[in-house]
Formats: structure tokens, sequence, C-alpha cells
């Protein structure tokens, strides 16, 4: 099992910067891809960014060019630096861990941050 806890949402206004992290523990082996997803009210759930174990990144969209997702590895912790918020971003962040046991992917969630764009 993988816990992992979040840290670093809240209240910013349009135009600002917010950095969440996301610390893993527990049985950390073989952690394939983390990352963050956001969910907003009455939405699905989405991928912002992505890094995996080689260092690979992948950003939605929307998050290009303002977002910056990193990892410390040494640390399990990854990073989400946001930059220039609009009231768009307003969500719940999820950090997303995928661990790989023989030939199974598993998925372990965060339980959450809220972000707050005020315009």
């Amino acid at each position: 099992q993988v816990q992992l806890v979040e840290y670093g949402g809240g209240l910013v206004q349009a135009g600002g910067s917010l950095r969440l992290s996301c610390a893993a523990s527990g049985s950390i082996f073989n952690i394939k891809a983390m990352g963050w997803y956001r969910q907003a009210p009455g939405k699905q759930r989405e991928l912002v960014a992505l890094i995996t174990k080689g260092g690979s990144t992948n950003y939605a969209d929307s998050a290009k060019g303002r977002f910056t997702i990193s990892r410390d590895s040494a640390k399990n912790t990854v990073l989400l630096q946001m930059d220039s918020l609009v009231p768009e971003d307003t969500a719940v962040y999820y950090c997303n861990v995928v661990q790989g046991i023989l030939s199974t992917n598993y998925a372990y969630w965060g339980q959450g941050t809220q972000v707050t764009v005020s315009s």
C-alpha cells in the first residue's frame, strides 16, 4: 500500500501562483508515474500533469505553459508549480501514483486539496 498526503492548496487571486506537493509513504517501490488530477464541481476528474519514472512529463492542454510538475525521487515527493492561475483552475486537486507489481498497475490517490482562484 502507498499512502499519499497533499499540501499546498488554498485561495489565490487570478494571476497568482500556488505550489502543491504530495508526499508518498508506505510500500514505495517500482513507482511508474506520479501525477496530479483535478475535479471541478459537476465535472469529471481530469489529468493535469504527470511525470514518469524516467522523467518524461505530460500536461493537459490547459496546463501547458503555466504549470510545472517535478519529482524528488529521494523524498518520494511530487510537486506541481501552478502559475498564472485563472478561475477555471478552481477544483479539488488529487495526487496520483501508479505502482507496478508483476504485470499489474495499481493506482493510489491522495485525499485531495482544494484550489480556489478568485477573479
